[in-house]
C-alpha cells in the first residue's frame, strides 16, 4: 500500500517538475544564449547521411507527435461520437503509428551513426546533445513497444485512453490523477518516465530549435545575387550602380 501511494505521488508531482525545468530552462536559454538557440548545422562536414537521416527523423517525428496529440488530447467519447469503434481506432493507430515510429527511429539511428563515425561532426556535437541522443532513442523504442504491445495486451486490446490519456489531460487542469497512470501497463509507465526526462533536458540541447518557427522568411525582402565579371565595362559598372541603388521590393 505504501509503494502504491508513493507511485501515485510520483505521477502527480513528476510532470510538474519536468515542465517547470523545461519552462525555466527555455526562458534562461532564450534570455542568455540566443546565439546558441540553433540546431548547430553540421551539413558542411557531411551531407550524404544527413540528407537521408534528417528527413526520415523529422517527418517520422511529426507523424509521431500527431499521433500522440490525437491519442492523449482527444477524449474517447469524441471519437465514439464520430462513429469510430475502439477496434478501428487501435487498428489505425497501429497502422499509422508503427511506420512513423520506425521512420523516426531509423532516421535518428543514421544521424547518431553519422556523428559517431565522422570526426568533424563529432567534434561539433556538444556534451548535452551526446547525453540527449540515448534518451531520445529510448523514448522512441519505448513508444514503439507501447504501440505494438498495447494493441494486444495479454490477448486483449488495452485502451490507454481510459487511464494514460485521462492522466495526461488532468495535468493541465491542475487535478493530477496519478492513480490512473499507476494502473497502466509497465511499458506505458516506462515510456512516460523517459518522456518526462527528455522534456526536462529539452531546453539544454539542440532540440530547443524546435520552438523557433522561421516565420520571418515569409516576409523578408528577396535576396539578389549578381555575377561579377573579371573586367567589367564602364557601362556595366554604371548599370550595376543603378540597379544597386534601386529600392528593394518586399517579399510575399
Amino acid at each position: 500500500m505504501a509503494n502504491t501511494s508513493l507511485a501515485e505521488v510520483f505521477w502527480d508531482v513528476a510532470p510538474y517538475v519536468s515542465l517547470s525545468i523545461a519552462g525555466v530552462g527555455t526562458w534562461w536559454r532564450y534570455r542568455y544564449d540566443k546565439f546558441g538557440w540553433t540546431s548547430r548545422s553540421s551539413q558542411i562536414y557531411e551531407s550524404r547521411l544527413l540528407q537521408i537521416g534528417s528527413p526520415l527523423f523529422h517527418f517520422g517525428s511529426l507523424m509521431v507527435i500527431a499521433g500522440h496529440v490525437m491519442g492523449l488530447c482527444v477524449p474517447e467519447w469524441l471519437t465514439e461520437d464520430f462513429g469510430m469503434s475502439d477496434h478501428f481506432y487501435h487498428l489505425q493507430a497501429l497502422i499509422l503509428g508503427a511506420p512513423a515510429g520506425l521512420a523516426a527511429l531509423i532516421g535518428i539511428g543514421l544521424l547518431i551513426y553519422r556523428r559517431w563515425t565522422r570526426g568533424p561532426v563529432s567534434l561539433a556535437t556538444s556534451l548535452s546533445d551526446k547525453l540527449m541522443y540515448p534518451v531520445l532513442v529510448c523514448a522512441l523504442v519505448a513508444g514503439m513497444c507501447c504501440t505494438l504491445m498495447g494493441a494486444t495486451h495479454y490477448g486483449e486490446v488495452h485502451d490507454y485512453r481510459q487511464n494514460v490519456s485521462v492522466w495526461f489531460r488532468s495535468i493541465f487542469i491542475l487535478d493530477p490523477r496519478g492513480d490512473l497512470m499507476h494502473q497502466a501497463p509497465i511499458y506505458f509507465q516506462v515510456h512516460a518516465t523517459i518522456a518526462l526526462i527528455l522534456f526536462a533536458m529539452w531546453p539544454f540541447t539542440r532540440l530547443v530549435h524546435a520552438f523557433s518557427a522561421p516565420i520571418g522568411y515569409l516576409f523578408r525582402p528577396y535576396i539578389v545575387y549578381r555575377s561579377r565579371e573579371a573586367y567589367p565595362s564602364r557601362e556595366a559598372v554604371e548599370k550595376t550602380q543603378l540597379v544597386g541603388s534601386a529600392p528593394r521590393k518586399r517579399g510575399w
